[in-house]
């Protein structure tokens, strides 16, 4: 629950840009409507915005007094007589008619629980038009053209001609994205094999040192022998970075000199690990784009490198992905898939974009599983994927 909540807070980038989206789609074109409570059971629904007004009753004729009786004269001397004065009937209590003006500004239920205003909630038609809007804002949400055409179908199915609120909207949109997340929502499958070989690949940048030296902190703290192979050769912050993670988590990081052989590290790295009884081996890789060919090629040689050790490894290839890239992000999972054969994906820096649907158009695409994803830069930033817990937060739905 505490990371749904730093999920939720950290991604207002995306969550803000979907409901102003969904505010202005339905306030363009939709009607105020007053949310007003009906009481079951009764005859009448009570509405308290307009009361009738009921005209007052024309008044009684009021009856001719009696003829007061005629006493006679008091003698003189005698004491007078004591006068009793007949007490007057009691007035009839006016009937409460309600007034037209001011017009009350709660109905019969709220007058009950507390008099709280009615709830003033803008809905609109769902027609083609506002379909379109949708669909468009939900492409400029990074979620891709044939998935927002397939969510808003969706949400569209047997709605046609109902009006929806943006609130209403959001629920829908949060169960459908819900539907898509949860068949690829798995942690990261553990195996007897020892060592486990974890390969992480990506681009510059996208994160794979910090998400390696998280889930080496996690594992080792749920039990497990982990050590950790600095296979970026080429870049010396990256191999200082994991080596400051591995203090941190007491994890043993095994590096080569400056510009070594990845593929020679990894496959020294394998026997090491096994000769220690590790549980898991995470492999660093050097950040390469993918539209680099010799980038791509020295990947596939670490591959059938570690394959010499353990044709059955990589047991688990881990694709570390940067959420503000966008769309990008379809095209590094497809050119990574033919190389390295991916199994999994790890976002990262969903705090710091509104591009959060990508996710979305990842799973619906390629349906590869989601082992975790990130929103800063601590250890517990990283958390295993939860749909729900995302798609609320993405949607920016009140729970």
């Amino acid at each position: 629950m505490a990371f749904f909540k730093k999920l939720k807070d950290r991604l207002f980038n995306s969550s803000s840009k979907l409901e102003k989206g969904l505010d202005a789609i339905v306030d363009d074109g939709g009607e105020v409507d007053e949310k007003t409570p009906v009481i079951e059971g009764a005859q009448d629904t009570v509405v308290a915005a307009i009361p009738e007004v009921i005209p007052e009753p024309e008044p009684e004729p009021e009856p001719e007094p009696e003829p007061a009786a005629v006493m006679p004269a008091p003698e003189m001397g005698a004491p007078e007589p004591e006068v009793v004065t007949p007490e007057p009937e009691p007035e009839p209590k006016p009937v409460a008619i309600p007034s037209p003006e001011p017009a009350p500004k709660t109905g019969f239920l709220g007058r009950i629980i507390g008099r709280a205003a009615p709830k003033q909630v803008t809905r609109r038609v769902l027609d083609d038009d506002m379909l379109e809007q949708l669909e468009e804002l939900l492409i400029s949400s990074d979620m891709g053209v044939d998935t927002a055409l397939r969510v808003s179908a969706n949400m569209a199915e047997g709605r046609m001609g109902r009006k929806l609120s943006t609130e209403e909207i959001k629920d829908l949109l949060a169960a459908e994205i819900a539907r898509i997340m949860e068949p690829v929502a798995k942690p990261l499958p553990i195996y007897p094999k020892k060592p486990q070989v974890v390969l992480v690949v990506g681009v510059n940048g996208s994160g794979k040192t910090t998400t390696i030296g998280k889930l080496a902190s996690q594992f080792k703290a749920s039990g497990k022998n982990v050590v950790i192979a600095a296979g970026d050769t080429f870049r010396a912050a990256a191999v200082e970075q994991l080596q400051v993670w591995g203090t941190r988590a007491g994890v043993p990081v095994l590096t080569a000199p400056e510009g070594s052989d990845p593929a020679s590290l990894a496959f020294d790295a394998m026997a090491q690990a096994e000769e220690d009884g590790a549980d898991l081996l995470m492999i660093d890789t050097a950040g390469r784009l993918q539209n680099r060919a010799d980038l791509m090629e020295e990947l596939s040689k670490i591959v059938r490198v570690i394959q010499k050790k353990d044709p059955s490894a990589p047991h688990n290839t881990l694709l570390v992905l940067d959420a503000t890239t966008g769309q990008n992000a379809l095209n590094q999972v497809e050119t990574f898939q033919k190389l390295a054969d991916v199994s999994g994906l790890v976002m990262t820096k969903l705090d710091g974009t509104a591009k959060g649907g990508v996710l979305v158009a990842l799973a619906d695409k390629f349906g590869l599983p989601i082992h975790a994803i990130g929103v800063g830069e601590q250890i517990d930033d990283l958390d295993a994927f939860d749909p729900e817990d995302f798609a609320n937060a993405l949607t920016g739905r009140t729970l």
